[in-house]
């Protein structure tokens, strides 16, 4: 059975283009890129050129780019960063920070966290969505307070696929005089990103998302932007980031970064004819619906709801078939608990249980959306017959 893999917005196969470019980071441009001698200043001088690459790709300096070792990593850099360099003694507490409702959980989790910490008295305050996930930029603007020091709004939802107004809210922020941070972990390589004309003063990014090894992701700081490491050592990436990089991946990452960008127009005009024609057919299922806005998402992202179904028992029909999906964040995939961002939708409990998140990517192919719309209404079918509740 030719297994079918729709769960691109987890992770991505590393391109063999990229795996090439890496292969003599592992075994002969081993050095440290902290030594002074030959390896050490070869495998400094390929991270330099990474870090231009990937600047180049978001329309930044160079200096701006730091490498950590994933998005994961680097959100919480810019949450507790910006929170912890704002609120030196003596200085005057800026101690609120925005997110919306449907932020990735390191996100919501970082700002937990802060809120945890009695010293600093930090308020979060979480933006609403529309139906389609959408945040209003004048909410943001509305809940910006005197002690107000950060705004993060995720670029393009992970889970169902709504790209956000960035620019808008930026522009917010920007005459506010806060700091602004989006996780573009999903739009990254996918749809353009331009952090000075989005007036955005941190952005977030992962390689494995884009066809780029696994274990290393990106934050775009803005140069002047005060920020505090979390991860203390050796002084690596400008004193923010103490560790030694990994400069296979890094290399990895720019080189798939790079792909995508030149192959960006296409490659989306591609992944959209297929996703739409998924849509389609998807919908004529009785008691179906469509989870995010229903043109402005990710190229790559189908996310349905049906009623009357559990979304695991559809995961586990669908794998039975050779298909690999998704019920959200792959993060969360093992959290019985409904997504926070179906909730935040309008979504009742029952019906955000009953979501498939269908993410395509660069080997989707026709045949393959095919497969899933013949086999899909079958065992949501089957799955019906055996509900507790009947479908009207």
């Amino acid at each position: 059975m030719k297994k079918i893999y729709f769960d691109y917005s987890a992770s991505t196969p590393v391109d063999k283009r990229v795996l090439k470019l890496m292969e003599p980071y592992f075994s002969e441009k081993f050095g440290n890129s902290m030594s002074l001698h030959s390896f050490g200043q070869e495998a400094k001088l390929a991270i330099e050129n990474a870090r231009t690459v990937l600047a180049s790709i978001i329309n930044a300096n160079s200096s701006e780019i730091i490498f950590t070792s994933s998005a994961t990593e680097s959100n919480n850099m810019a949450l507790k960063g910006i929170a912890f360099a704002n609120n030196l003694p003596g200085k005057k507490k800026k101690n609120h920070i925005i997110i919306s409702s449907v932020e990735h959980p390191c996100v919501v989790e970082s700002a937990k966290w802060l809120v945890k910490q009695p010293w600093h008295g930090f308020e979060i305050t979480k933006l609403p969505v529309d139906e389609f996930g959408a945040v209003n930029p004048e909410d943001v603007k509305k809940a910006i307070k005197e002690n107000t020091v950060l705004v993060s709004v995720i670029h393009a939802s992970n889970e169902i696929g709504t790209i956000q107004k960035i620019e808008e809210i930026g522009k917010i922020c920007k005459d506010a005089g806060i700091y602004f941070h989006t996780d573009a972990t999903q739009s990254f390589g996918k749809i353009s990103i331009d952090v000075k004309k989005m007036n955005i003063d941190l952005l977030t990014a992962s390689s494995h998302k884009i066809y780029g090894p696994k274990g290393v992701g990106m934050l775009f700081v803005k140069k002047g932007t005060v920020i505090q490491p979390i991860l203390h050592g050796g002084g690596q990436e400008q004193g923010l980031r103490g560790s030694t990089v990994n400069v296979a991946g890094i290399v990895g990452f720019a080189k798939a970064a790079e792909l995508c960008k030149k192959e960006m127009k296409i490659e989306n005009k591609r992944l959209e004819i297929l996703r739409d024609k998924l849509i389609k057919e998807v919908l004529k299922i009785k008691n179906s619906r469509l989870n995010g806005h229903p043109k402005n998402r990710l190229a790559n992202n189908a996310n349905f709801s049906f009623d009357f179904v559990e979304g695991e028992s559809l995961l586990m029909q669908l794998d039975m078939q050779g298909i690999a999906c998704s019920t959200g964040s792959a993060c969360s995939s093992f959290n019985l608990e409904p997504s926070h961002v179906l909730l935040a939708t309008g979504l009742k409990p029952e019906q955000a249980h009953g979501s498939l998140r269908i993410s395509l990517g660069r080997f989707t192919t026709n045949k393959d959306i095919e497969k899933i719309i013949k086999v899909l209404p079958k065992i949501v079918e089957k799955i019906r017959s055996m509900s507790p509740f009947k479908c009207q």
